[in-house]
């Protein structure tokens, strides 16, 4: 559990560095609801993504995004960073 808030809150980061915290956090927002068909979306195209990423990181993400509480924890860590800058 803790190993995935570790994750999240490194994707958070990236998200920011991207400088698209806001888009993000809109979709997350409006998307939020059908997280479990999203991850499954990302499953479906893990093999084509997973050839420029890594393989293991991709899916362990995939995994964490089917439930809605990490989406939630997400939404918070990304305003929470953005708001200690």
């Amino acid at each position: 559990m803790q190993n995935e808030k570790l994750i999240l809150t490194r994707f958070a980061q990236r998200i920011i560095d991207h400088g698209i915290s806001v888009p993000v956090i809109f979709f997350l927002e409006m998307t939020k609801y059908l997280t479990f068909m999203g991850s499954q979306m990302l499953v479906f195209f893990g093999p084509i993504i997973t050839s420029f990423v890594k393989s293991d990181s991709y899916y362990k993400l995939a995994e964490m995004l089917e439930d809605r509480n990490n989406i939630e924890y997400l939404i918070k860590e990304i305003e929470k960073i953005e708001g200690n800058k």
